[in-house]
């Protein structure tokens, strides 16, 4: 079973409660959002394989250690992942990004994929999908069921906030996946909204209604 990692680093802490506010304005959300991205960043790579190299320092030489080369790739779900990209790429910033575009079929509830770009190497790259919300569970289901139909071996899930329900929902179909994620709130409602969430994270972060 995936494990779940809450993070609760009080600086990620502190922010997602000014991205939860009401009255925090597009500018603000957006930027707000980037921030703990970048945070999260941190501890979704905390396992990534280091190798020991040798340098000159202006006082002598030493072994000190680098990043092993592992190949990262970034995939936002569209539309509200595009606004968690930069935050990552700016602690990764040789990672690839693709992107995947899904919509749920109101007649059949089968998911379709409108949109789907990604490097050309994916099987051989640990894969961070990323989206604010994680509601149902449904549409990165989905994206991770994509990725693996293209090949993809080593995925993490990030999102800001999540419901039970959501996570409940990757842990069921994708067993495989880690999650990570700011928060774990209390319930979803009947409309398919985290409660108390943070609303719409993709009409707060491109003002659209």
């Amino acid at each position: 079973m995936g494990n779940v990692f809450v993070l609760d680093h009080p600086l990620i802490q502190h922010k997602i409660t000014y991205i939860r506010k009401t009255e925090t304005g597009t500018k603000d959300f957006r930027e707000l959002v980037d921030e703990v991205s970048g945070l999260m960043a941190y501890e979704i790579t905390r396992d990534l394989p280091l190798t020991e190299v040798e340098v000159e320092t202006p006082v002598a030489k030493t072994k000190t250690k680098v990043l092993s080369g592992k190949k990262i790739g970034i995939v936002p779900i569209l539309r509200a992942g595009l606004g968690m990209v930069d935050g990552v790429l700016r602690h990764i910033p040789t990672a690839k990004v693709g992107h995947v575009g899904l919509y749920r079929d109101p007649k059949t509830l089968m998911p379709v994929e409108y949109y789907f770009k990604m490097p050309k190497d994916i099987s051989e790259r640990e894969l961070i999908v990323v989206d604010p919300m994680l509601a149902t569970g449904g549409s990165a289901a989905d994206a991770i069921q994509s990725l693996k139909k293209r090949d993809a071996k080593k995925i993490k899930l990030m999102c800001l906030i999540a419901a039970p329900e959501g996570v409940d929902h990757i842990q069921k179909e994708h067993p495989d996946v880690d999650i990570y994620l700011a928060g774990i709130d209390e319930k979803l409602d009947e409309k398919g909204y985290i409660v108390p969430g943070l609303g719409d994270a993709g009409d707060r972060l491109f003002g659209t209604k």
